[in-house]
């Protein structure tokens, strides 16, 4: 699966093919910065996580890996 992130690069070639205009990447980042958007970091946790499975395996398994 490709990463669908947007990063300064894809905004920086967003702006280019829409304005006519480039920017580097360090650019794009401050005038971002200065428009109020800040990084964002997807949640890495799977879909079909079990939260009841994973406190049982916190509370059961987790302690015995520990002690060794």
């Amino acid at each position: 699966m490709e990463d669908q992130r947007w990063t300064t690069a894809r905004v920086a070639v967003l702006v280019a093919r829409r304005f006519h205009v480039r920017f580097s990447d360090a650019q794009i980042w401050r005038i971002l910065h200065q428009m109020g958007f800040t990084v964002q970091v997807p949640v890495h946790r799977a879909a079909e996580r079990d939260e009841n499975a994973a406190a049982t395996w916190v509370k059961e398994v987790w302690p015995r890996v520990e002690r060794r």
